[in-house]
């Protein structure tokens, strides 16, 4: 408690609470939906952390009274206190969690990038698997989202997807996914039933306040391109020209949005994220040279992968980071991904202390 104490930081976390109802006083506050319920949504979280973190505390500290008390091992006192246990330990991994969710951006609404790697079919499979991965995660832990863009494979899966999730701590949670994905398994594409390695890359960026985002961008550093949104077909068909792909010449840096119905929105959106995209990267400037920060992802291959999902011949999910594994690979790729997210939320901030 007291190692987490430091991380919380209950005078400024008090602090942040009178600045949010401070905010929801406003008279204007109501204007922007999204951000209202964003400010309501962190003033709910940050009440609840300090009263969960005050009631475990006062239960283990009336522990401790009651054990000061027993009189010997067989004390019935010692069968209340043993009975406790599991709840306190439950409560207290809980919360060591919230509590290591305090970087600067953790809080913050975030984007995932899924790219395939070398492998054709193969590849594009296992990049849409990831997405119905993550999609099923967000839905788990009650996340909206949605799909700003996605190219589909001429076979079968996708070559690339972006997405925009919604929720306090989205990026926090999904910061330590980036990176190469590797999967092993019984190809359904190969008529000779051969085991196949497919890799995908995720990237994920923090959605930063547009009010915060100092970033001026030339016009003439843009080349905007408009084509016809990708649809199911039928009544659902887009017929105009209303998806943006916006390239930032200077850094190479692509964003493509056509889930708007208008390409003035889908332009506005794809903006956003740009922007995003690139105060990032002023942020990274900070810690490391530019070019170290896009290598992280540049080998979408053998040896570059943070987590490997085996299917064939045996099943088992590791993170190459921490060591967590399970042999449950099926779970995982449903959105049971918390342990992976936990464990790296850990032994990041482990090494810090």
């Amino acid at each position: 408690m007291k190692n987490y104490g430091g991380f919380f930081d209950y005078d400024r976390q008090v602090q942040r609470i009178n600045e949010l109802e401070s905010k929801i006083s406003e008279e204007h506050f109501w204007d922007d939906k999204r951000t209202s319920e964003n400010i309501i949504n962190e003033l709910n979280y940050i009440k609840k952390l300090i009263g969960d973190l005050k009631n475990l505390i006062d239960n283990i500290n009336n522990n401790l009274d009651l054990l000061k008390m027993c009189q010997n091992e067989e004390d019935e006192i010692l069968e209340v206190i043993n009975s406790e246990i599991p709840t306190i330990k439950d409560a207290l991994s809980e919360l060591e969690i919230k509590l290591l969710l305090s970087d600067e951006y953790d809080k913050n609404d975030c984007t995932i990038e899924i790219h395939p790697g070398a492998g054709g079919t193969e590849s594009q499979d296992w990049a849409l698997m990831l997405k119905r991965m993550y999609l099923r995660w967000c839905d788990k832990k009650g996340y909206k989202y949605e799909i700003l863009d996605e190219q589909i494979g001429e076979e079968a899966g996708i070559k690339s997807v972006i997405f925009l999730i919604h929720g306090l701590y989205a990026y926090g949670n999904l910061k330590y996914e980036k990176g190469v994905h590797r999967l092993v398994r019984l190809s359904p594409f190969d008529s000779n039933n051969r085991r196949h390695t497919s890799f995908a890359s995720v990237d994920v960026t923090p959605l930063f306040d547009a009010e915060k985002i100092n970033i001026d961008i030339n016009p003439a550093d843009l080349k905007i391109d408009v084509y016809r949104s990708s649809g199911k077909g039928g009544q659902g068909v887009n017929t105009t020209d209303s998806a943006v792909r916006i390239t930032h010449l200077p850094t190479k840096i692509v964003v493509t949005c056509q889930n708007e119905r208008s390409q003035i929105q889908n332009k506005e959106k794809a903006l956003e994220v740009l922007k995003s995209k690139l105060y990032r990267i002023e942020e990274e400037k900070k810690k490391q040279e530019l070019q170290d920060f896009k290598g992280e992802l540049s080998d979408i291959n053998f040896g570059s992968q943070i987590r490997s999902y085996v299917m064939h011949p045996y099943s088992l999910v590791k993170d190459n980071r921490t060591g967590t594994q399970t042999s449950d690979v099926v779970r995982v790729l449903d959105g049971d991904i918390d342990n992976f997210i936990y464990d790296n939320l850990k032994g990041v901030k482990a090494s810090d202390i």
